[in-house]
């Protein structure tokens, strides 16, 4: 496989990556279609955070992952309460039908 000035160059920059004291993160380019009008707004944005669109982009993605994961973590910890029960202070029924059964009252 031939590789191009492109391939090279992504590669050095890999292994610099890897071989760098600290871990990083390696960053993928990609391509979205949005509306004109939605991208012209959306520059609008960026520009009084003083950020580019991506960055803009990158760091709204991060938060919508980072609030689906907390969702989702907090889902799991609410149905593993609805299973184990509440402690309400109640007693537990042996029988349904000892439930049902109703005093005469006279």
């Amino acid at each position: 496989m031939k590789l191009t000035e492109n391939h090279r160059s992504r590669n050095l920059r890999e292994d610099f990556i890897q071989r760098g004291s600290a871990p990083v993160a390696t960053k993928h380019n990609i391509t979205l279609a949005i509306d004109g009008t939605l991208l012209k707004r959306a520059r609008a944005v960026a520009a009084r955070r003083g950020l580019s669109v991506s960055a803009l982009l990158a760091e709204e993605l991060r938060v919508l992952v980072a609030e689906d994961r907390e969702y989702e973590s907090a889902r799991r910890r609410a149905a593993a309460m609805l299973d184990e029960g509440l402690p309400l202070g109640g007693v537990r029924i042996a029988d349904r039908g000892a439930l049902h059964e109703r005093h005469r009252v006279r």
